[in-house]
C-alpha cells in the first residue's frame, strides 16, 4: 500500500496524512469514499449466516420504543417493511471474499490493530441507540441511507433500563445523512447515533482492537508462564524458623514469588512471543477447514481467517509462533504483509520453511494461489 499517495477513500488525503491529522484525534466526513459501493451480500445471505453458531451476530428491536437484543443464532429476521430494527453480524470478513477486500483498504493501520468488518443491514428507522466505541471506527454507507448524529462528549450517562449501553443525555453537536459510497471515521469515545432512513440501509463498520491493560496481562501471562526456566521447581525453607507472626507471609516465599515472575519476563523473546501469539489467535468461533499440501508450482495466498504478523526474529499465525531468519524470514515477513506468495517466491523458501508452509496449508491456514 502506498501510504503517501493521497486517495479519495480519505478525502484527498494519504494514510500518512490521515493517521498524522485524524488517527484517534478528530472525525472526518469522507463523501463518495468509495464511488463503487455496493451491499456485500444480499439481505437473504446475511439473514443465511446469522442463523449459523459460527457467526456473531445479533438482533436490535426497538418496537414501539422497547428496546430489545437478541444473540444469534437468529432464525428468522422480521419484514423489512416493519420499521425498527437491526441485524449486526460481526466478522464479516471471515466469510466473504467482498468484505476481506473491503478490510483490506485499511491495512494502513498496523494488523495489529485491525478487527474486523461488521455490517449492519436495518430497516427504516433502525438503529442501536446513540452510544460510543473505545476504539477507533470506519461506518461506511454501503447500500440506503443513514443518518449519523455526532458529539465529543464527555459526561456520557448511560440508561440502566434497556439491554444496550444507549447514552441516557446524548447531546448531539454535528449531524450527517451518509448515501451509499460515504464514509465517517469516529476516534474512540466519540458519541453517535445512526439511524436508517428509508428501508435496506447498509452500513459496514471497520473496527480495531483496544485492549485494556488488565485484558491484556490476563492474555500474556500464561503465555509467559510456558517460558519459565526450572518448570515444577517446588518452594523450600529449611531454615524457616518457628515464629509468632504464622500469619505472615514469609519474605523467602515472597522472594520466591518474585524471582519466578522475573524469570518468565526476563527470558529473551518470552514477551515477545507472548504478544505475537495472543495477537494471533483466532477468536473462538473462528474454525478453519484441513486442506492438503500446497501442489507444486502454485504460490500460496493467507486464508482470510488467518491473522499473521511478526516482529524482528519470529513469524506468528493463528496464535502460534516460529523463529524465522535469512530469506526464510524476508518471505515470510512478505506472506504476513502482503497475504501472499508467488510461486516463485514459494520455491525461494528452505525445504524446512516450504515443510511449515505445507503443514500451514493442511492445516487450512493457507490457500493455495491459483496460477
Amino acid at each position: 500500500m502506498q501510504i503517501d499517495l493521497p486517495t479519495p477513500m480519505l478525502a484527498g488525503l494519504s494514510p500518512a496524512q490521515f493517521m498524522r491529522k485524524h488517527w484517534q484525534k478528530k472525525p472526518l466526513l469522507v463523501r463518495q469514499a468509495f464511488a463503487d459501493a455496493r451491499p456485500l451480500a444480499a439481505l437473504k445471505d446475511l439473514a443465511a449466516l446469522a442463523a449459523r453458531d459460527d457467526v456473531e451476530s445479533r438482533l436490535v428491536t426497538a418496537f414501539d420504543g422497547d428496546w430489545k437484543l437478541k444473540h444469534g443464532p437468529i432464525a428468522r429476521l422480521p419484514a423489512m417493511s416493519k420499521p425498527g430494527w437491526t441485524l449486526l453480524v460481526q466478522g464479516l470478513d471471515q466469510h466473504l471474499d467482498a468484505a476481506r477486500a473491503l478490510l483490506e483498504q485499511f491495512r494502513f493501520a498496523p494488523d495489529a490493530r485491525l478487527d474486523d468488518l461488521m455490517v449492519s443491514v436495518a430497516s427504516d428507522g433502525g438503529g442501536v441507540g446513540p452510544h460510543f466505541d473505545s476504539y477507533d471506527v470506519f461506518l461506511i454507507q454501503l447500500a440506503g441511507r443513514r443518518r449519523w448524529r455526532i458529539a465529543a462528549q464527555k459526561d456520557a450517562v448511560l440508561r440502566d433500563d434497556v439491554p444496550l449501553k444507549i447514552i441516557a443525555n446524548f447531546a448531539p453537536e454535528q449531524d450527517f445523512v451518509l448515501e451509499p459510497g460515504d464514509m465517517l471515521y469516529l476516534p474512540p469515545g466519540w458519541a453517535h447515533d445512526g439511524v436508517a432512513v428509508g428501508p435496506g440501509c447498509m452500513t459496514g463498520s471497520v473496527g480495531f482492537r483496544a485492549s485494556t491493560a488488565e485484558g491484556l496481562a490476563a492474555e500474556l501471562l500464561p503465555r509467559l508462564l510456558d517460558d519459565i526456566d526450572g518448570a515444577g521447581k517446588l518452594y523450600a525453607d529449611p531454615r524457616q524458623e518457628a515464629t509468632t507472626e504464622p500469619a505472615r507471609v514469609p519474605t523467602a516465599l515472597l522472594d520466591f514469588a518474585r524471582r519466578a515472575a522475573e524469570l518468565a519476563l526476563n527470558k529473551p523473546l518470552a514477551l515477545e512471543r507472548a504478544l505475537g501469539e495472543a495477537l494471533t489467535e483466532p477468536k473462538a468461533n473462528v474454525w478453519f477447514e484441513p486442506g492438503d499440501v500446497l501442489p507444486p508450482g502454485l504460490g500460496a495466498v493467507l486464508d482470510r481467517r488467518s491473522r499473521m504478523l511478526y516482529d524482528t526474529s519470529q513469524v506468528f499465525i493463528n496464535g502460534e509462533s516460529f523463529r524465522a531468519g535469512g530469506r526464510d524470514a524476508a518471505l515470510m515477513r512478505r506472506l504476513a504483509d502482503v497475504r501472499q506468495l508467488t510461486a516463485a517466491e514459494v520455491q525461494r523458501l528452505s525445504p524446512e520453511a516450504r515443510e511449515l508452509l505445507d503443514q500451514w496449508t493442511e492445516d487450512g491456514w493457507v490457500q493455495p494461489l491459483p496460477a
